[in-house]
């Protein structure tokens, strides 16, 4: 019984260590952008900003082809590909000059994150039971968090040496990858999963409510990293730096309340389907107030309301898929996530742009925190929790 224990203690911290890495794949080059712009001045706006797009689009196909190759490979040759591309694609940017083959490198990046994300989540159902999935779920999102305020920190600490340094954050996927080798089962998860086909559309309805409901989460909150700097400075006087604070620490927020949602989904079990999109529709109105107090209320709220959506909407699924959940569920959610990331922008500018203002972007948010949280209303039976034991 205790090797047991001790067993599923370093299963879990294997696990978890992969969600450190699946934010990175953009964010953590975000805050380098325009140093990297700078180095290619003569390149097309639009190459430049597909550096932090791209892997997002890979993401997505690549999640979208999950469920085929997890009856291929079992999940420690999987988490090993998917670590080693990460971390050869990453790295592999360093020594890059051309901005085509960079662009194909963070291609590659997107595949690697796209095996690596299903599995990060996915075998959190696999090895544990229903009870336990809303804490381990909670420390998946905080991890999560964490490895995006210590990758966007510190690729942004080196790109001030060179442009090509930021790209040297990717080399934290070599602890992973040493912890996949020494501590990750091998299993096969098609031995749970007996329909080996990639997406089909029933996959799609039979989970509809925690898919979309992950799309619209992302295509509201990532209003705020879209906007947030040009709207606070030119409503208020904060510093830039003052306002990178702010944003840092809405992820810090989001970190702990990841790590108390197990605590959260025990108190507030009923109603904590309705925080996410409430405590978006409360942050971005306190932006429209313009105060500073105000913005820091507001992303206060903006950091609750991711902290508690992701892991949520994560526990939902994986106790609805069960066991097959990484071959399933997870991989769609993976792909609604960054699907909402990818056209966030492309949806929410030219509705914003048709309202008019410096704070439409907010308005437009409320707007869809609105659809969001009728949303959860209509599949509130889909959403509700089994009793607890």
């Amino acid at each position: 019984m205790t090797k047991k224990v001790e067993v599923t203690r370093q299963v879990t911290f294997t696990i978890l260590s992969m969600s450190l890495l699946t934010v990175m794949a953009g964010a953590a080059i975000a805050p380098a952008l325009g140093i990297i712009k700078q180095h290619f001045s003569a390149a097309p706006d639009l190459l430049v900003q597909l550096i932090v797009s791209i892997p997002a689009l890979m993401i997505i196909v690549t999640s979208l082809f999950f469920r085929p190759i997890s009856r291929r490979l079992h999940t420690r040759a999987i988490a090993i590909l998917g670590l080693a591309l990460y971390v050869i694609s990453g790295v592999g940017c360093f020594f890059v000059k051309e901005i085509g083959i960079l662009l194909a490198m963070r291609a590659l990046l997107g595949v690697s994150v796209g095996l690596i994300m299903p599995l990060s989540t996915g075998l959190l159902a696999y090895y544990f039971p229903p009870s336990e999935m809303a804490r381990l779920m909670g420390l998946s999102a905080a991890m999560n968090q964490m490895g995006g305020v210590v990758a966007t920190l510190l690729a942004g600490l080196l790109a001030t040496i060179e442009w090509n340094y930021a790209f040297l954050v990717y080399a934290l996927g070599l602890l992973a990858l040493l912890m996949v080798l020494i501590w990750l089962p091998n299993e096969l998860l098609a031995s749970h999963d007996k329909q080996g086909n990639p997406f089909k559309p029933a996959h799609l309805l039979k989970f509809h409510p925690s898919v979309t409901g992950m799309f619209l989460l992302m295509l509201i909150f990532f209003i705020f990293p879209t906007n947030f700097a040009i709207v606070a400075s030119q409503q208020t006087t904060l510093s830039s730096h003052a306002i990178t604070i702010i944003m840092v620490c809405l992820d810090v927020v989001a970190f702990f309340v990841g790590l108390g949602f197990g605590h959260l989904m025990h108190i507030f079990r009923r109603p904590i389907k309705y925080f996410a999109p409430l405590c978006f529709l409360i942050g971005y109105g306190l932006y429209l107030m313009a105060a500073v107090w105000a913005i820091i209320l507001g992303s206060a709220f903006i950091g609750i309301a991711a902290g508690v959506g992701v892991p949520y909407l994560n526990t939902i699924a994986s106790i609805k898929g069960g066991k097959t959940s990484a071959t399933t569920v997870m991989p769609l959610l993976s792909a609604a996530l960054y699907l909402g990331q990818f056209l966030s922008p492309v949806i929410v500018m030219p509705l914003a742009r048709w309202i008019g203002g410096i704070t439409s972007p907010y308005m437009v948010g409320m707007a869809l925190s609105v659809v969001f949280l009728f949303l959860v209303w209509a599949t509130r039976h889909f959403q509700s929790l089994p009793p607890e034991k």
